[in-house]
């Protein structure tokens, strides 16, 4: 919502202005249930009653309207809360009062009125701000100038031209599932990325210009906006300020930019790691007004494997063996992921514990020459005597060995 023209909306709703948020939502029940078009089919003079009764209502009872509008005299979605906040602590003289100027009375009273038109056409609100009222203190970015003020209620000056300065574009991520084998080995993929590309039609300006100049302000590059009984000119909204005859692009509406989807293929180097991100540059979203586009990076996510287990650029597995090879100690074959390896399991090896194969893990993507190794978990597997000479046997060896393997538990229980 955006309204120039000062209103007193305490008065349209029949309240005083210091009313409580209760009694503003009660007048407004009152006066909808009198003038509601559904009560008045055909009572135009009802309908416009009950029109300006609703934006009264719209603004009082919002508590961040109704401080702007107590501020500023008026309420525009425009205007920054701290815009008005500033205004206030200059000098606003609160509801119904940007527009209205002081005057001297009879005894030293003051009335105000708002009689006198003003035009602030070609006035630099700049020069205004630095030799204020505080004996020429300048007026710090950000504290509420009157530039800011005015470009905040009419949604133009300096900060729709900021909005217009090129920005490059952002850059994006894009997620690829990329199998066990294919991360260890390295691969070749063709990616379809949708992505922001720079419009074609209007060359990412947002605009098509035409022989003339702009029919809103006739090439003046600005228009004059009324508050109350006060002008301004603000930059032109349709040329943005350049006085040119141009017309929104009809391919990307203005944007610049338009969305399309590109192939492009992506080396997966041989020991590629899950969560790596390979950056490419210039792939990501185009800039606007001709700035660089941004990056594309592609995050990796790598799938499992049945057998083996993969942290960083070493394997991991579990191997069972038999209690004689853990025992007396054995080589054993295992897996690897270039093939079949000798393993040497030392006597007495325990299950669980961990052996390593150097250089049988992962080459590394990041290190030239350097592989991990692969690490081999002893899972020992207990017999399952079938015969009654199997049983005798190893009645036998716990004879033979009779050490309690859980002596070491019951010490530490203590």
């Amino acid at each position: 919502m955006a309204t120039n023209q000062q209103r007193d909306y305490y008065a349209d709703l029949g309240v005083k202005k210091t009313a409580t948020a209760e009694e503003i939502r009660k007048a407004f029940r009152k006066l909808a249930r009198k003038y509601h078009p559904d009560v008045n089919p055909g009572d135009k003079s009802a309908e416009e009653k009950f029109k300006k009764i609703s934006e009264a209502n719209d603004v009082l009872s919002d508590p961040k309207k109704r401080k702007i509008y107590d501020q500023v005299g008026f309420y525009s979605d425009n205007i920054d809360p701290a815009t008005a906040e500033a205004y206030a602590r200059g000098g606003g003289f609160g509801a119904g009062g940007f527009g209205g100027a002081p005057q001297g009375g009879a005894g030293g009273t003051h009335t105000y009125t708002q009689e006198v038109p003003f035009d602030f056409g070609g006035f630099d609100f700049n020069d205004f701000a630095d030799q204020g009222a505080s004996g020429g203190r300048r007026t710090s970015a950000g504290t509420g100038g009157f530039r800011d003020i005015f470009s905040n209620i009419f949604g133009g000056g300096g900060r729709t031209e900021a909005a217009r300065h090129p920005e490059p574009g952002s850059d994006l991520e894009y997620q690829v599932n990329v199998g066990f084998w294919q991360a260890i080995r390295g691969t070749t993929m063709k990616l379809n990325v949708p992505h922001l590309v720079s419009c074609s039609t209007c060359h990412g300006s947002g605009y098509l210009e035409s022989p003339g100049v702009c029919p809103e302000c006739n090439g003046k590059g600005t228009i004059t906006q009324k508050s109350g009984n006060m002008k301004f000119n603000v930059t032109c909204p349709r040329c943005g300020g350049s006085g040119k005859n141009r017309t929104v692009c009809n391919v990307c509406h203005g944007e610049g930019r338009v969305e399309r989807t590109e192939s492009l293929e992506v080396r997966i180097k041989a020991g590629t790691r899950d969560g790596q991100r390979i950056r490419i540059a210039g792939r990501g979203n185009a800039g606007t007004m001709g700035a660089p586009a941004g990056d594309l990076y592609i995050v990796i996510k790598v799938g499992d494997h049945p057998l083996f287990r993969r942290e960083g650029d070493d394997i991991y597995l579990t191997v069972p063996v038999s209690i004689t090879e853990a025992a007396l100690g054995s080589k054993v074959e295992v897996p690897t992921i270039d093939g079949r390896a000798l393993l040497k399991i030392p006597p007495g090896t325990a299950s669980g514990q961990k052996l390593r194969l150097r250089e049988k893990g992962v080459p590394s993507a990041v290190k030239e020459g350097q592989r991990g190794d692969e690490i081999v978990e002893i899972k020992i597997a207990a017999p399952a005597p079938r015969d009654e000479r199997s049983k005798e046997i190893l009645r036998e060896y716990a004879k033979l060995n009779a050490e309690d393997p859980r002596e070491e538990l019951w010490k530490q229980v203590g």
